[in-house]
């Protein structure tokens, strides 16, 4: 980056290790921010095929070492287990070339943990977009993914010179609104507000896979609240892993949810029934506010 002002807004050279849905629109809405450079690695060759037509990326190298070596701020874009993997492996290459990191994963506590151990506090901040898609590749990226939305930024240390500059790069760049949050209560909010969604979605395309009639016919309903089970497979099953006790404890409140319903169908109690849908369509719609 040229500069202080410019070295806490916008980088010369963008480096992005994952080309999927997250790292792809990351790359592509970058290089339509006008960032010189964008330097990329990905494993699968139809994302950087994809990537690479679509005029996201500058250009493609063969290893994660390399994109560390060539760029000034780099964005590790792949799931939560690889993320530490690279946290590890790069950590030297990240000190010897003075590159500022940060990631997405939508678990952070884990990842936070792990730069801290390696001693990376002076390089090394989490974020978390929150604007994920069930989309898998970079067939799942677009150009404008990150505006307007928001992204949770936490740091290794509180209140430390690179926390802003992460900050200012969503803010200025993608024009996303950046909150700094430390990333245990992130992780504690996420069960309950991204974590369970996406295990209900799953758990629901589970039931009907298991217990529907052969041949039935489902509309925009079941279609609508199994849209999130269609998401990557490594990455929640990386989340769930990572954020277990949360997610344990969102689980036990939605079971004793449903099971509130049993009982008012077991004693025929319609009344019952009613409030419990009340107290569902009141919750959605102060959500719709």
């Amino acid at each position: 980056m040229s500069g202080d002002q410019e070295r806490t807004v916008r980088p010369e050279r963008l480096g992005v290790i994952g080309l999927g849905a997250i790292g792809g629109s990351l790359a592509w809405q970058c290089m339509r921010a006008g960032v010189p450079h964008v330097i990329a690695h990905a494993t699968s060759a139809e994302d950087v095929t994809g990537a690479v037509e679509a005029g996201a990326v500058t250009h493609v190298v063969d290893t994660p070492e390399d994109v560390i070596a060539e760029c000034d701020l780099a964005v590790l874009a792949v799931p939560p287990s690889a993320t530490l993997e690279l946290l590890s492996r790069l950590a030297e290459p990240i000190r010897a070339h003075g590159v500022r990191v940060t990631d997405v994963c939508s678990v952070k506590r884990a990842v936070v943990d792990r730069a801290r151990e390696l001693d990376l506090h002076s390089f090394f901040v989490g974020s978390h977009p929150f604007c994920g898609t069930h989309q898998s590749g970079f067939a799942g990226a677009r150009d404008d993914l990150f505006r307007d939305s928001i992204v949770y930024v936490t740091p290794v240390n509180e209140g430390d010179e690179i926390s802003q500059e992460i900050v200012t790069f969503w803010r200025d760049v993608l024009h996303a609104s950046p909150v700094v949050m430390p990333a245990g209560p992130h992780d504690e909010m996420l069960a309950w507000t991204s974590h369970l969604p996406q295990v209900v979605s799953s758990a629901l395309a589970v039931a009907l896979a298991e217990g529907a009639p052969d041949g039935a016919t489902y509309g925009t309903g079941a279609r609508d609240t199994t849209r999130l089970a269609a998401s990557n497979t490594t990455m929640w099953r990386d989340i769930l892993m990572l954020n277990r006790s949360p997610i344990e404890q969102s689980l036990d409140t939605f079971a004793r949810s449903v099971d509130t319903l049993k009982r008012a169908l077991a004693d025929e109690d319609a009344a019952a029934v009613a409030q419990w849908l009340d107290r569902g369509a009141e919750f959605r719609r102060r959500l719709a506010e």
